[in-house]
This record gives C-alpha cells, sequence and structure tokens, in this order.
C-alpha cells in the first residue's frame, strides 16, 4: 500500500508538472508577436488584392502581407514610403499614411485621392490587382503613446485626413485610452470628403470622445457645416482651448498648414501644442 501511494503520488506530480509545462509552451507560443514586415533601410514588395474605386479620383487599395497573421508594424502616427513610376516610366517615391493598423492583421489599406497631374498618383491609378508596389518605413516624427494629451485638435485639409484618421481610430479603439479627439475637416466640395462614412460611424459610435466639424469651399444648397477656410472663430469653437495637456495636429496642402499654423499661433498655441505631419 505505502509503494502503491508513493508510485500515484509521484505519478499525479508528474502528470502535474508535465501540464505546467505544456501550458506554459501554449502560452509562450500563443502570446508570441505577429511577424512584423516593414523594413525602414529597405523597400519591400506587397501585393494588391483589391482595387474599390470611391469616387472619379479616390480608391481605396488593400495589400495583403506574407501570411494571414502578419502585421505591417507601423507606429501610430507614423507614415510609409511607396514606390512606383510615373507616366514617363521614371522612378517616384512618396509618403502615405494606411487607414489600417496593426489590429488589423495580414494586410493593409491606403485610400489614394489621385490626381491629374500628379506623378504616384499615375502609377495608382494604372495599378490593377495581383501587382507589387514597393514599401518603406516606418517614416515620420509623431510618437504618440495612449494618454499622453488630455485631448487632441485636429486640422485637416483634403488627403491629409489619413493621418488623423489613423491617430484617431488607435485612440478610440483602445478601451484604455480616454483622450478625446475634435478634428476639423476642411475640403473644396462634398464629394472631396476622404472616408466620411468610416468618420461619421466614429463619432457616432464615441459620442462623449469623437467631434468632427466639416468645412467646405463650395458647399451644396443644404450645409450644416462650416463655409469657406478654417477660421480662428471656427478653430475656436470647435478644438480644446490652449493648455499644457492638449495638442493641435496639422496636415494639408502647404498653404492651409501655414494659415493654421498662424491661425494657432494668433489663438495663444505655443510650439508644443503644435505637431505638423
Amino acid at each position: 500500500m505505502d509503494f502503491l501511494a508513493t508510485s500515484e503520488g509521484q505519478l499525479a506530480v508528474g502528470v502535474a508538472v508535465a501540464l505546467v509545462a505544456v501550458g506554459v509552451a501554449y502560452f509562450a507560443f500563443s502570446s508570441k508577436k505577429p511577424k512584423v514586415c516593414l523594413d525602414p533601410e529597405n523597400f519591400k514588395e506587397f501585393k494588391l488584392v483589391k482595387k474599390t474605386q470611391i469616387s472619379h479620383n479616390v480608391a481605396k487599395f488593400r495589400f495583403a502581407l506574407p501570411t494571414p497573421t502578419s502585421v505591417l508594424g507601423l507606429p501610430i502616427g507614423q507614415h510609409i514610403s511607396c514606390r512606383g513610376k510615373d507616366k514617363n516610366g521614371e522612378e517616384v517615391i512618396k509618403p502615405y499614411t494606411p487607414t489600417t493598423l496593426d489590429s488589423d492583421i495580414g494586410y493593409f489599406e491606403l485610400v489614394i485621392k489621385m490626381y491629374p497631374q500628379g506623378r504616384m498618383s499615375h502609377h495608382f491609378r494604372e495599378m490593377r490587382e495581383g501587382e507589387y508596389l514597393g514599401v518603406k518605413g516606418p517614416k515620420g516624427r509623431f510618437k504618440y503613446q495612449p494618454g499622453q494629451v488630455r485631448a487632441f485638435g485636429m486640422l485637416a485639409g483634403g488627403s491629409g485626413i489619413t493621418p488623423m484618421f489613423q491617430v484617431t481610430r488607435a485612440i478610440l479603439e483602445n478601451p484604455n485610452d480616454a483622450t478625446k479627439v475634435h478634428l476639423i475637416y476642411a475640403n473644396v466640395t462634398y464629394d472631396d470628403i476622404l472616408l466620411k462614412d468610416e468618420l461619421d460611424s466614429l463619432a457616432k459610435n464615441y459620442p462623449e470622445r469623437f467631434k468632427i466639424y466639416y468645412v467646405l469651399n463650395q458647399p451644396p444648397e443644404v450645409w450644416s457645416g462650416g463655409v469657406g477656410f478654417v477660421s480662428k472663430e471656427m478653430i475656436e469653437e470647435h478644438c480644446p482651448a490652449p493648455a499644457s495637456d492638449i495638442r493641435v495636429l496639422r496636415c494639408g496642402p502647404p498653404p492651409m498648414n501655414k494659415a493654421m499654423a498662424a491661425n494657432l499661433d494668433a489663438l495663444g498655441y505655443t510650439s508644443e501644442m503644435q505637431f505638423q505631419f
């Protein structure tokens, strides 16, 4: 009996140790970080798997990552360099910000507005599903950490919405981040507004944390947003007031960036409170 008791006890201990070892191994395997695909020094090729035309000059491009569990590896607020060829066959490189996050595994997406004379626009306009895009990164000076400010003000124009959308998504979809976002988004016409459905959905789903104010230079007859150019008065009304725990981000055409910097300076936002993508 003593022998049986000892054997059973040793057997039980052995089984328990084995189960713990299996559990540790499983946890180590399951918690393994996904493969990061970006290379800051070298261009890597990613396959275009879906191209969706949104309007006459805007399309969404989905690129596959090497495996279904791969992530791009782009820090929030940073961008990638994309390489293509213009209409003369000459190489062109231009920065873009994906609208996806690393929580979107296995792929990344770019929403591109293609301008008639744009050199990289030509490349994207001619791209077909199955072709490859050269990408390098991450790049950028902006580094976001959850909770680093109480609130963000954002001033975006045209395709300058993409870094704002990326940062906003990351904030709102993080249950541990209480940061509030106040976005002013300017365009010429209603049809020029990029990602409107996605932005409106965020405003609907996070009404206490995300506010958006659209401004159009040429609005339709029925329009409840701002009209003309983004003014100091609009910023005062729709952005958080100057304070040490807020920051205002800018991204738009050069004339807009210059005008917004002047408006912010006049309203008392210090250089430490401002950042331009």
